[in-house]
């Protein structure tokens, strides 16, 4: 039985701090959950000289991955130090050198995670992804623990603190994207680049992992619709208030007979709806399962100490398992094949901003090509535009397929009468 679990790290940057930090000051309570204490053994860094806010001996701390990947003595490798290829490559190796893996990376697991997985299982090595997700949220944990007995069919979430903020700070100020992108920025909650973000790649990399984990079969980053919140101005979001709805980026991944849908998306919820009472950088994820009903997991998301929280929380698992000398026996090979739905499977009512001709006949040439595509309104605005001879129209429609909503949207922007299509978006949840 293992006496003591020795761990390399690979990164040393806010997440790497927050685990080195976790280990040190909770060794008490993890001695008492797995009966052995866990040491770092080796630090991986880009430069050994750097000043840095945590107490590490000189000899722990190393610039050469093979002190690591090549140590009999490293039972666990625990990755936060991000990339792509060359991290898949170290991860593989430690894996190929039986030792257990632990990482925040949704990137790498977004693209690589069932090659990886196989690995491990080929290794008899243990893989977790907890902070991949969620930061501090355990909903990775929950999925395949907590709701393993139930049929999952639906999960949608906020899943990008980043873009929450900033949705957050446009709807309860009035400000513009642009102004709050920048106030973000200067806080430390957006990057200087903050493509990933707010064009929902983030967002997208971590529901193709929830829906893997959750649907049971292999989703990978390209089979996710992603569209951003570059392009949202007041004026949505102003209309949006006043039909009663709260605009969040939604991540949605959907069953309905074994065929999927994943996206990414500025999307509409009733202002009573759970997920819209969740502000600024926090996540929340709700969960339908066939048994349980809706559950809902809500917390940080990012942060030094609750993304390193998830991370040791998979260490100890890894620990049990060790200690237990059940590894490599948490790997789930996908059950169901991957079948995405076509667009004429995907089902969702819609958000049209359009401006038009302020005149007669313009409301009844709009609703004909309604008619036509057999599309029905729930909620409709019309507003004139002061000083112009025109006016703003604003519908929430019923559902419909994706494949006539394309095509009525097209059609639209051809109208003489529609001066200009402003904004659509997907809603979700009410009536």
């Amino acid at each position: 039985m293992t006496n003591v679990v020795r761990v390399g790290l690979l990164g040393l940057g806010t997440v790497g701090t927050g685990v080195v930090s976790i280990i040190q000051r909770h060794q008490e309570e993890l001695q008492h959950q797995v009966g052995c204490p866990v040491e770092v053994r080796k630090v991986l860094v880009r430069n050994k000289n750097k000043a840095r806010n945590i107490e590490l001996a000189k000899e722990i701390v190393t610039e050469d991955i093979e002190e690591i990947l090549s140590n009999p003595e490293i039972d666990v490798v625990i990755e936060v130090m991000g990339g792509m290829e060359q991290t898949k490559e170290h991860i593989a190796r430690a894996l190929q050198a039986k030792k257990h893996v632990v990482t925040a990376n949704k990137d790498l697991l977004a693209v690589h995670g069932a090659e990886l997985l196989k690995i491990a299982a080929e290794n008899g090595c243990d893989l977790f992804y907890e902070a991949s997700v969620a930061g501090g949220i355990p909903i990775l944990r929950s999925l395949s623990d907590g709701l393993s007995a139930d049929r999952i069919t639906k999960m949608m979430g906020i899943v990008n603190g980043t873009t929450n903020y900033i949705l957050t700070k446009m709807s309860q100020e009035g400000s513009s994207y642009e102004d709050v992108l920048k106030q973000a920025q200067e806080l430390g909650f957006a990057e200087a680049d903050p493509t990933s973000d707010v064009e929902g790649l983030d967002a997208a990399r971590k529901m193709a992992i929830l829906a893997s984990l959750g649907f049971s079969t292999e989703v990978s980053f390209d089979d996710v619709t992603v569209r951003g919140i570059s392009a949202v101005t007041e004026a949505d979001l102003h209309y949006c208030e006043q039909l009663g709805y709260t605009m969040k980026l939604i991540g949605l991944a959907q069953r309905d007979d074994n065929r999927i849908e994943v996206s990414v998306q500025p999307t509409l919820l009733p202002t009573e709806h759970p997920l819209a009472s969740v502000h600024n950088e926090y996540n929340a994820v709700y969960v339908y399962g066939e048994a349980v009903g809706e559950t809902m997991f809500y917390g940080p998301g990012a942060g030094s100490l609750p993304t390193a929280t998830a991370v040791v929380s998979d260490l100890v698992t890894v620990m049990r398992n060790m200690r237990l000398g059940v590894t490599g026996h948490s790997v789930l090979v996908p059950l169901h094949e991957k079948v995405l739905k076509e667009a004429n499977e995907i089902e969702a009512k819609h958000f049209l901003r359009l401006r038009v001709l302020d005149k007669a006949g313009t409301f009844s040439t709009i609703t004909s090509l309604f008619a036509e595509f057999e599309v029905s309104f729930e909620k409709l605005l019309q507003l004139p535009v002061e000083g112009e001879e025109v006016a703003e129209v604003i519908i929430i429609t019923h559902k419909t397929s994706e494949e006539n909503y394309e095509k009525l949207y097209q059609r639209l922007t051809a109208l003489d009468v529609v001066e200009s299509v402003e904004s659509s978006y997907r809603v979700e949840g009410g009536n």
